[in-house]
């Protein structure tokens, strides 16, 4: 399942960074996830500093 990003994004830019399909990019006011390249490994979840990603 792939992982969305909630409200609570900052748009750091830290999930993207740490998106190894990058599969992250920024969006209005806070990063997305394109779920059609998600491959669930969580990586965004560990760099969060606010902890915004989340599995759907």
């Amino acid at each position: 399942m792939a992982y969305k990003i909630s409200d609570a994004c900052i748009a750091c830019g830290a999930c993207a960074a740490g998106c190894p399909v990058e599969a992250i990019s920024e969006g209005d006011g806070k990063y997305e996830i394109n779920a059609e390249l998600c491959v669930s490994c969580g990586a965004c979840a560990e760099t969060c500093p606010v902890g915004a990603p989340a599995e759907e």
